[in-house]
């Protein structure tokens, strides 16, 4: 598969002063390397502060990078910026990057004009975008009367506005309620499906567990870990799930359960009189034994034993660092 993003090396730092005017200086990158091929979702996750934005930021021509070297379709994001733009769409979370007293058409014009889209083309791909995301009917509104929702998904649509090759979507979902979330996850496997290369970064362990053909994990400015999400899943994440729902449950029940050889974390949840614990054990670990007798199994409805999740090997990795 081609290389569509190539990090190679990249170090970024920012520098700043203290109260009593001491320098600081904080590395949010560190000889970061990764490459992204054509037509896949890579997602960036980790902690606030790790570096994604900042990554973003240097791929999309924003930040200098202070050594290494990123290409975005071929071309240096410092020596080539102006066609690296030409490749690119930026969909950010949250409020930034619109102009409330402009109406969510207004907006979309003016980011057309920056992109250097054609008078045809332009008013054709406002009414297409605006459609995708729902906001035909308050395209003439100013932004600023818009809910938080309405301005993600106007973000959305300023992001496929010029059709790019390469889209870097950053908490793309931020804001958004439910059924808003889930229409943006439906529209990421269209967009690879005609090509285009996702770069996402999200704190939804679910939304990248679902969404990523691969995933980077990065912490301080250096990846941790990377590979596709079953592979992470397998490498770091040394548990095994069990789920057990009951009705009768009582605190000697739960230090019972604590107690047993392998367990190693137990979760709790209620919904009316259905109780839930999720148990995280050692993989050697054979529990469901002590567990029926603790639990008494007429009070049992079901046990069922799966793999962990991608935000339960996310949890195991920072959890193990913390540790060491």
């Amino acid at each position: 598969m081609d290389t569509v993003i190539e990090f190679s090396d990249v170090t970024r730092k920012y520098s700043s002063r203290t109260l009593t005017g001491q320098k600081r200086e904080t590395i949010a990158l560190d000889r970061i390397s990764f490459q992204v091929p054509k037509g896949i979702v890579f997602g960036l996750l980790g902690p606030n502060g790790a570096g994604k934005t900042t990554t973003i930021r240097v791929l999309s021509t924003l930040l200098i990078p202070d050594s290494g070297k990123a290409t975005v379709a071929g071309y240096d994001v410092v020596k080539e910026a102006s066609k690296v733009r030409r490749k690119i769409s930026l969909i950010l979370g949250g409020e930034r990057g619109l102009y409330g007293r402009l109406t969510g058409k207004e907006n979309l014009r003016y980011f057309a004009a920056l992109n250097h889209l054609s008078p045809s083309l332009t008013n054709s791909r406002i009414n297409e975008m605006l459609d995708k995301v729902g906001l035909s009917s308050a395209s003439d509104r100013p932004v600023e009367q818009y809910s938080r929702g309405m301005r993600q998904r106007l973000h959305v649509a300023r992001g496929l506005l010029s059709d790019p090759e390469i889209i870097f979507m950053d908490e793309p979902t931020m804001g958004l309620d439910p059924v808003g979330a889930q229409e943006l996850r439906q529209m990421v496997p269209e967009l690879t499906s005609q090509g285009k290369t996702i770069l996402l970064t999200t704190h939804y362990m679910s939304e990248a567990d679902e969404l990523s053909d691969r995933v980077a994990i990065i912490d301080k400015g250096r990846i941790i870990a990377s590979g596709t999400p079953s592979e992470i899943k397998r490498q770091f994440s040394k548990i095994t799930v069990m789920e057990v729902l009951y009705r009768r449950t009582g605190a000697q029940m739960l230090d019972s359960l604590n107690a047993i050889s392998g367990v190693e974390r137990i979760n709790t949840s209620s919904d009316g009189p259905i109780h839930k614990l999720t148990i995280h054990t050692r993989p050697d670990a054979q529990i469901k034994e002590e567990v029926e007798r603790i639990l008494e199994s007429d009070n049992i409805d079901s046990i069922i034993t799966r793999d962990p999740t991608l935000e339960e090997a996310y949890l195991s990795i920072f959890g193990k660092m913390k540790q060491s």
